[in-house]
């Protein structure tokens, strides 16, 4: 494969064009990015650049350091995130049944993108990681608000109070299988149950089943 740096032309080439060609090329890198380090989370840049078919300097005009690229990774898997919700209409339906939808889709993102570990355990990366969570945060709270107001779930606790309790035990269950004491599936299982329990939920017995 050829580097798509080198297509980008001399001084003539117009602006345009050299825009366009840096934004195929830094998509490029983030689609190889995303792709080896779900294979391999601790890919360095070198590799990153192999996978693209670019030069391990195009990688670094487009991410000055391996952090940037990890930043910018974390930015897609997020975008593939609220797709997948918009598909999968977690909005829609009665509250119960499209927040453990929701749930799902989280989980399985986490499976397929293990780098997301990495991102959660550097330091200084916590507004980056509030600004990527505040969209799925937004949708927690009007399910556990729709949720409170049809009676599906505990009425009492402030639905705030909730959203950042149900947020809370994902993060314990996501640590926990960073630190290898739990597979992602039981990861996922004890999250539901311990978010069913913690909102009272109503009749969800055919949920905890799965």
């Amino acid at each position: 494969m050829t580097d798509p740096q080198a297509s980008q032309g001399g001084p003539s080439t117009p602006p345009r064009r050299r825009r366009a060609d840096a934004e195929r090329s830094r998509s490029a890198v983030l689609d190889a990015a995303i792709r080896l380090l779900a294979e391999r989370p601790d890919a360095g840049m070198a590799a990153i650049a192999a996978a693209a078919g670019v030069t391990r300097q195009t990688v670094y005009a487009h991410f000055g350091t391996r952090d940037e690229l990890l930043e910018a990774v974390a930015d897609r898997i997020t975008e593939e995130a609220m797709a997948a919700m918009d598909d999968a209409e977690v909005d829609e339906g009665p509250a119960l049944e499209a927040l453990l939808r929701l749930q799902d889709i989280s989980w399985r993102l986490f499976e397929g993108h293990p780098v997301l570990l990495q991102l959660g355990a550097a330091p200084g990366n916590a507004e980056a990681d509030g600004a990527r969570h505040e969209p799925v945060m937004a949708r927690l709270t009007r399910l556990i608000e729709k949720g409170q107001a049809a009676g599906e779930f505990d009425p009492e606790p402030p639905a705030a109070w909730l959203v950042a309790a149900v947020t809370a035990l994902g993060h314990a269950a996501g640590d926990e299988v960073g630190a290898g004491r739990m597979t992602v599936g039981e990861a996922a299982a004890h999250h539901r149950t311990a978010t069913l329990r913690l909102l009272r939920a109503r009749a969800h017995g055919a949920h905890t089943a799965s």
